[in-house]
């Protein structure tokens, strides 16, 4: 809901108000955000208070001797009239220089959210779901319009906004800075929560207080990147996921972005982002507009899990689109780690008819079938089938992969070309390059210029044709390497603009592939997690979390990336032990415990799984798929531990009656602390059961201790051993509990022992390094 009443803005969600209002000056004097106030009521108290003069600060002008607006919290700034902290917009005009003075001259209330006619990813909503205010401001003493845009979608208690900028009459501006949002907050007791890392470990949760100054999370490689996302959120000091105010704010946006937190001299806080000024410059000429991708924010008084909630909801209903928009997805097995480059026709038939039998729904082929593409060094571009490792096509063997009962699913990478390949000999030209040649190479890799029409065209026509003839049911779009040598041998092209053109090629082309081919789930894959955001996310309804699927590693990542993104997004993997990017090992049941929590697949060679290992993977399968709805699209919880070794997370159905929570351990030790399991989301007035998922445990976790028990002596680590272990596993503990859900929110279950040593029965609870169980919690009938 959006009112205003003499120039005082108020936009209502359900649970939060965000007001503004238009000064005597003409500016856009932000006034207050946060929990949902009654605005029919006076609102004087929140104005800014000019009534004495000002302390060696510059005025506005000769009018208005005790108005700066270096003191107000805005809704919009600009450069040149007093306001010195970080600017949202930044232009110059030729012969006239950097200042820009924009006062209010209309708005206008719209039910629903029209799309942008940027030909960027925007999110939805109709007349029901949302309203959009348009607010018009003029530059002073120049014909520049600039429009600021406002969506607010009510259930989800998030409000977006982008900017534009209309050229009515310059020869030329030129943007240097263009922010899709500004927030001014007027108080200083925040921490910055940033989401930072590399290639498989990305998104890890970094948090700080803020301090005088600007802070910079931005990225300048040409995608969103591993190293830092374009979510943020600011909370209270004191605050914590279930409670404390807490601002999100996040990007729809795959490029170069820069996110700016300032806290002033006065004690204000500025939140910029959008587009990276670093790598941004746009030529804004007579008669043109420009439009800033949309930025999205939230409030919630209930910690970070109350914002998260609220992402997660706009994600799924106002982000993801199309066929699979709340559907539940399919468990995919990949082929990568099975087989690398080295397969044929007949192990992948093979490990089709494993995963079948498993209860698997969706075969993925990855890398290596097509051109001559043996290794990372060739044949990217030469989307045709290799046919020495598929001698009868992609399309008799897809037939023969869906005649199985299969999904057939297959990987691309589109955006990439080999120089060992017929595409790049035949178009050197459609490479990103200097004039000069010699670009930078990442993994082998050139990037094609998505800036070029025929180059779109190409790989429109080629991937088009080979998914219909081959009745794809997924794609897998990589993109392994980041940009360089930013310029395009299309001479036309401003090649200061070329960055945010190339979004704009991209995005185009992934238009066309999804209104084409609705039904085919695309899932993004940048190396991993490396282009993890809500622009990929409007065309892709799912995403690789990273390459690294480690349980101890992924319980970082995925935790990180639930705080803006939801479960129903992540695609997570089951791979094999040791790990092949940590080398650490891990139980199956621990890799299938963490990987539950979202998009479910395995990615290990099936062929080579025991027969305990078997049952173990088709039982957890099973427990997947009676639980998927909640695993994929439950309200998502992080809890805190009562042990500092652990990580513990819930899921839960709207009306809190069934619940499911990860319980991982770290790290064993000796004489280990009483376990409590605490719920704070459970329902007061529930009673619930409590049941521990049924899982098996390797005889080898015992090592020699095994033979205090087993009438045939065990060498540890010895084929006998392992022959057993193929053979037989001990089931985990029996644990069933009836309990309150007064007792599960304020104090928790006192679990059963741990193994400590000594003492071992059907109770108790064998938890070593990187262990974990899943609790399954279900409301009695009332």
């Amino acid at each position: 809901m959006i009112l205003e009443k003499k120039l005082v803005f108020s936009l209502h969600t359900e649970a939060t108000s965000y007001l503004f209002r238009v000064t005597e000056t003409g500016h856009l004097e932000h006034l207050y955000y946060g929990r949902r106030i009654d605005s029919e009521q006076p609102l004087e108290p929140l104005f800014k208070k000019s009534s004495l003069p000002l302390e060696r600060s510059v005025a506005y002008d000769e009018e208005h001797l005790n108005f700066s607006l270096d003191s107000l919290c805005l809704e919009y700034s600009t450069y040149g009239k007093g306001d010195y902290r970080e600017s949202a917009l930044l232009f110059n005009i030729p012969g006239r220089g950097m200042v820009g003075d924009f006062v209010y001259r209309e708005h206008r209330i719209i039910k629903g959210k029209p799309r942008s006619s940027a030909n960027l990813p925007d999110s939805y909503g109709d007349n029901q779901e949302c309203t959009t205010l348009v607010v018009v401001l003029y530059e002073k003493h120049t014909l520049l319009r600039l429009e600021l845009t406002y969506t607010v979608f009510d259930k989800a208690n998030v409000i977006t906004r982008r900017a534009s900028l209309i050229n009515e009459g310059v020869e030329k501006v030129e943007i240097d800075r263009f922010a899709s949002l500004q927030l001014d907050l007027p108080r200083s007791n925040y921490n910055l929560v940033t989401f930072d890392g590399s290639w498989g470990r990305e998104r890890h949760r970094h948090s700080a207080p803020l301090r005088s100054g600007t802070h910079i999370i931005d990225s300048k490689s040409g995608v969103s990147s591993a190293q830092h996302n374009p979510a943020l959120f600011l909370t209270e000091e004191g605050g914590d996921e279930f409670n404390g105010d807490c601002y999100g704010c996040n990007l729809l946006y795959s490029g170069d972005h820069a996110q700016m937190v300032e806290l002033s001299h006065r004690g204000q806080v500025r939140l910029l982002t959008g587009l990276n000024p670093a790598t941004f410059h746009w030529n804004l000429y007579t008669g043109e507009k420009f439009t800033t991708p949309e930025a999205i924010l939230t409030f919630s008084h209930q910690g970070l899990n109350g914002a998260s909630s609220n992402f997660h909801r706009f994600v799924n209903n106002h982000i993801v689109r199309g066929e699979w928009k709340n559907r539940e997805r399919p468990i995919l097995f990949n082929t990568w780690q099975a087989t690398y480059f080295n397969f044929n026709d007949t192990t992948l038939l093979k490990l089709a008819r494993s995963a079948a039998d498993l209860g698997i729904e969706l075969f993925v082929l990855d890398d290596g079938w097509f051109g001559t593409r043996d290794d990372e060094t060739t044949s990217l571009g030469d989307w045709s089938t290799n046919t020495k490792k598929l001698p009868e096509g992609l399309a008799l063997f897809s037939q023969r992969i869906h005649s199985m009962g299969l999904l057939f699913g297959i990987y691309c990478e589109p955006e990439m070309v080999s120089r060992k390949s017929h595409l790049f000999k035949e178009h050197p030209d459609w490479i990103i390059t200097l004039p000069e040649g010699n670009p930078a190479v990442g993994r082998y890799q050139y990037i094609l210029d998505l800036t070029k029409g025929d180059v779109r065209d190409y790989l429109f026509d080629t991937l088009s044709t080979l998914w219909r003839v081959a009745k794809v049911d997924y794609v897998k779009w990589g993109m392994s390497r980041t940009f360089s040598d930013l310029h395009s041998l299309n001479t036309s092209l401003p090649q200061s603009e070329f960055g945010h053109r190339y979004m704009l090629g991209l995005y185009a082309l992934l238009q066309r592939f999804v209104d084409t081919f609705p039904n085919i789930i695309f899932e993004g894959s940048a190396s991993g997690g490396g282009r993890y955001d809500l622009g990929m996310l409007c065309y892709m309804g799912q995403a690789m979390a990273s390459d690294n699927t480690d349980p101890f590693d992924r319980l970082t990542i995925q935790e990180g990336s639930s705080y803006p993104y939801p479960l129903s997004v992540m695609a997570n993997r089951v791979s094999e032990s040791p790990n092949h990017l940590t080398l650490r090992r891990s139980s199956l049941e621990s890799r299938f415990n963490v990987a539950a929590f979202g998009l479910l697949g395995y990615g290990l060679d099936l062929l080579r799984l025991s027969k305990k290992e078997r049952e173990m993977v088709e039982k957890q399968i099973a427990y997947y798929k009676l639980h998927r709805q909640l695993f994929q699209y439950g309200e998502f919880f992080r809890i805190e531990p009562t042990g500092k070794n652990q990580t513990v997370w819930g899921v839960t159905n709207p009306n809190r009656d069934e619940m499911l929570v990860l319980l991982f351990q770290e790290h064993a030790m000796a004489s280990p602390p009483e376990d409590i399991l605490r719920i704070p989301f459970a329902d007061p007035n529930q009673l619930y059961d409590v049941t521990v998922r049924l899982e098996f445990i390797d005889i080898r976790t015992f090592g020699t201790l095994i033979n205090k028990f087993s009438p045939i002596k065990l060498r540890n680590e010895g084929a006998l051993q392992r022959l057993v272990s193929e053979k037989i596993a001990l089931q985990n503990e029996v644990e069933f509990y009836t309990v309150g859900g007064d007792v599960l929110a304020y104090h928790g279950i006192r679990l059963n022992p741990q193994f400590a040593g000594e003492g071992f029965d059907e109770e108790t609870r064998v938890m070593g390094d990187f262990s974990s169980r899943i609790y399954h919690i279900k409301g009695q009938p009332r």
